[in-house]
């Protein structure tokens, strides 16, 4: 924090260099494939290649998300030479072209993973880094590695949550559901009285996100108090199911945006909850001309108060949003399942494993249902069109402020297995451009 301090840095900007962490993502590829995968990285990377030299059509939530970033990709010469025309974003339907990202692809097939993290492209990323201001190394590049954890869980309705644990904020879905098991559920999943259970929940859980998540490579997180049975016990406590909770945890608010996800169940039920992620739509809006790489601006999520745990710091990952679920029941996997849209994911987990176990409702029907999300530290609401009709009023008599979300809520995709029938059950959201597909 110093450091930054010392170069004029006195908050962190969406596009300022130092919102840029080193990719993490081509070491997760290469390291999953070569421990778990059937095929060479060539060629589960040569579908992607064939989009990015010759073409693919802009979907129409990835064209609406476009047009809403071109104020942010526009100053970058590569970034809006790929993705604008003439300085505006191209409707739905267009064609678009990554021939430098596809060259970047081409050689981690060939390469593997020192190709983007030494030598050429790396030197690239980084001569373009420091171009516009950042601090980035090479020695930063190659020493990029990512590691294997141990999910934390806990146990819902007779069935074991699966999480990933901090930096991640899987722990506060999971202090969400572990709230809730003092709440059954009964009666319309969308009342104003059940709602407003998983409304205040989430604002206790959240508060807990701010004040303890990190890395925990660099800072102590107390993981076994936040999932414990007498912490939930505690805060189920503080709810008052008529009134807002007005005295809430203060804290150093930082943002938390977006993601993509995917669920996969092949034909020997090997499970996967796979997410990734730039954070915010179009990332950095920054784009190395060479590589073609349009880089993330994870370390947005960093606090620059140098006594809180997420401090920025050398060698340190920022909190994560992003957050892969998975539920198993005596010893195997019965769903894989995530929900997108970047801090709302933890609640987004909790409210559809609720409605999924409380409410018996299918995946689909789940995932169509209409959402709302208390903003962290705050008495506002947000909530999707037909919420706010409903129920809206009888949230500002609570003593909730309600307003409407900037754009659709999330983004699910789960798959349930079904052992006894053999079957596979998928549902996708219909607030993205994924679907439900079954080969």
């Amino acid at each position: 924090v110093e450091h930054l301090r010392s170069f004029g840095v006195t908050s962190l900007e969406r596009r300022s260099p130092h919102t840029i962490t080193v990719p993490g993502a081509v070491d997760a590829w290469t390291r999953l494939v070569a421990d778990h995968g059937r095929m060479k990285m060539a060629d589960i990377l040569a579908p992607a290649i064939k989009l990015a030299r010759d073409g693919y059509v802009l979907a129409p939530r990835t064209a609406h998300d476009l047009a809403a970033q071109a104020d942010v990709i526009r100053p970058d010469p590569a970034a809006s030479r790929t993705f604008l025309v003439d300085g505006k974003a191209p409707p739905a339907g267009s064609i678009q072209y990554q021939k430098e990202l596809a060259d970047t692809l081409e050689a981690i097939g060939q390469e593997g993973r020192d190709a983007f993290y030494r030598g050429p492209i790396a030197e690239g990323m980084v001569r373009y880094l420091n171009g516009i201001g950042g601090l980035h190394t090479l020695e930063d590049f190659a020493g990029a590695e990512g590691e294997y954890v141990t999910p934390v869980k806990t146990t819902f309705r007779g069935h074991q949550i699966h999480e990933c644990p901090p930096n991640g904020q899987g722990i506060i879905a999971l202090m969400i559901l572990n709230i809730l098991s003092h709440f059954p559920g009964s009666g319309d999943p969308l009342s104003p009285e059940r709602l407003h259970i998983e409304v205040e929940a989430t604002r206790l859980a959240y508060a807990a996100r701010q004040r303890f998540l990190a890395d925990p490579a660099k800072v102590g997180v107390p993981v076994d108090y936040l999932l414990s049975e007498a912490l939930a016990k505690e805060l189920a406590g503080m709810i008052d199911p008529e009134r807002a909770i007005e005295d809430l945890p203060k804290f150093d608010e930082v943002p938390h945006k977006d993601t993509i996800y995917l669920s996969v169940v092949d034909g020997d039920r090997n499970v996967v909850s796979f997410i990734n992620s730039i954070f915010f739509v179009y990332g950095s809006g920054r784009m190395d001309p060479k590589s073609g790489v349009l880089f993330h601006n994870r370390g947005f999520s960093f606090s620059l108060d140098p006594d809180h745990p997420n401090a920025i710091a050398p060698g340190k990952r920022p909190m994560h949003t992003i957050i892969p679920g998975m539920v198993t029941k005596d010893g195997r996997a019965v769903m894989s399942f995530g929900v997108m849209g970047g801090q709302y994911q933890a609640m987004g987990h909790a409210h559809f494993l609720s409605k999924v176990f409380d409410y018996g409702m299918d995946l689909q029907s789940t995932i169509d249902l209409p959402r709302l999300f208390p903003l962290p530290g705050t008495n506002q609401v947000e909530m999707e069109h037909r919420l706010r009709n409903s129920i809206g009023p009888d949230f500002e008599r609570r003593g909730f402020r309600v307003k409407a979300p900037e754009s659709a809520m999330g983004g699910a995709q789960a798959i349930w297995i079904d052992w006894e029938a053999g079957v596979l059950r998928g549902g996708s959201d219909p607030r993205k451009d994924g679907m439900a597909l079954g080969i």
